[in-house]
């Protein structure tokens, strides 16, 4: 299986068909507490950078709601200071791409995102919204990722080598196991690698 069949499988087609129930953007909220869990008891920084994963559709009614996420996150550019921008990678998948040292703001920005995308009709488009750490110590980064489709958390630790730190991944599920709704089938544990070597996921 490929890269592009995989990424379908596991956030796309298959989780659409194994859904719990519809995208909700409100579950993003859990994060504003995981945080801060992953700061002061495991040591790992927020790097100020998430982004959601979404699929397009080709409508003028969807470009019409991508139109309006990007119209609202320019009018909340000036409160919260959220930078963004919306691209797409070599696999034909869209991010929507947010910046912000407050973890906060950043949760909120994507929240209003994510919930333009439902509010027109297009929740089963939206596939992943990733958050990104960095262990303070080693450097080593790590993402946590919500499945919109499974309505669930996972761990993703990724090496060099498209390898990935399993340790590591377990001990951020034990860690956040009861603070995050955690995706209990690994096989939905789908590694989310970027484009490039070296880069975060939505790149």
């Amino acid at each position: 299986m490929g890269l592009l069949d995989g990424l379908r499988a596991a956030l796309g087609l298959r989780a659409e068909a194994d859904a719990k129930r519809d995208a909700d953007p409100d579950d993003l909220f859990g994060m504003s507490t995981a945080y801060l869990t992953m700061e002061a008891e495991l040591g790992y920084d927020a790097i100020g950078v998430g982004a959601l994963c979404f699929s397009g559709v080709d409508s003028n009614s969807f470009r019409e709601a991508v139109d309006e996420v990007e119209a609202i996150l320019e009018a909340g550019r000036e409160e919260t200071g959220t930078d963004f921008s919306v691209s797409e990678d070599d696999h034909g998948y869209h991010w929507v791409i947010l910046e912000d040292d407050d973890t906060e703001d950043l949760i909120t920005s994507m929240h209003f995102a994510a919930d333009t995308f439902v509010e027109h009709g297009y929740g089963s488009r939206l596939l992943a919204a990733v958050f990104g750490y960095e262990d303070h110590r080693s450097g080593d980064p790590a993402y946590w990722i919500y499945s919109f489709r499974r309505g669930s958390f996972y761990p993703f630790a990724p090496q060099s080598g498209r390898e990935r730190d399993s340790s590591a991944e377990f001990k951020l599920e034990a860690a956040l196991d009861g603070e995050l709704e955690i995706e209990r089938e690994k096989e939905y544990w789908y590694p989310l690698w970027p484009s490039r070597r070296g880069t975060h996921p939505w790149e």
